[in-house]
């Protein structure tokens, strides 16, 4: 058993880790999963991907749920019966869940060259002056995540990460920032909310309700 460590991101809404140290079958044989979960898990071609969609499991199951409790609507957004928001994400050798009484979206990124040599395809580059290529690396894995954090809780085609997610500049010591959400003649605010888990950066996305 894996379970790494939980940190609460605000009242009512924690995120759980889950370290992938096990063996794809022993994580196989630690999880209960429907059929049509069980389908899905013997499509995936990466065991890298299928260790993590089982490691979510192990979440669910260390939370007091299982695979019967969690549920995908038509466009892959996943529900829980009991009516807590849920958002998933998994990367290289973690798994996260949060859950929350409210919508919210996830997503934990392990740090990789290549998502600073593509960030002009996603972001304000001008967010990334005057920093060391280290820092410039993490922030721009940081903004990654918080586009696909706020394009999770939309979950609306069409959003464009470059063209209609704007994230205010911020600091890394802050470990928070704002966003707005620019898109069908409408403007929408996040709020953010980031860490490092080793050699990975994970990133909450809250919607601000009016």
């Amino acid at each position: 058993m894996a379970f790494h460590k939980s940190i609460e991101l605000k009242p009512n809404t924690k995120a759980y880790f889950w370290k992938i140290d096990e063996e794809y079958n022993s994580l196989f044989r630690s999880v209960i999963l429907k059929d049509i979960s069980l389908t899905r898990l013997e499509q995936m071609k990466s065991e890298s991907h299928q260790k993590g969609f089982l490691a979510v499991r192990m979440l669910l199951q260390h939370l007091g749920y299982n695979d019967y409790d969690l549920h995908y609507d038509e466009y892959g957004k996943p529900h829980l019966k009991d009516g807590q928001h849920i958002s998933i994400s998994h990367s290289n050798g973690f798994s996260c869940i949060a859950i929350s009484d409210q919508n919210i979206g996830i997503d934990l990124e392990i740090l990789k060259e290549k998502t600073l040599k593509i960030a002009p395809r996603y972001m304000d580059v001008k967010h990334l002056e005057n920093l060391s290529i280290k820092d410039k690396l993490i922030k721009a894995t940081i903004v990654w995540g918080i586009k696909e954090c706020v394009f999770k809780v939309k979950n609306q085609v069409g959003i464009s990460f470059l063209d209609h997610i704007f994230e205010d500049e911020f600091s890394l010591a802050d470990k928070k920032a704002a966003v707005q959400l620019h898109f069908e003649n409408k403007i929408e605010h996040f709020s953010i909310v980031f860490d490092s888990i080793e050699e990975y950066i994970f990133v909450c996305a809250f919607q601000q309700l009016k």
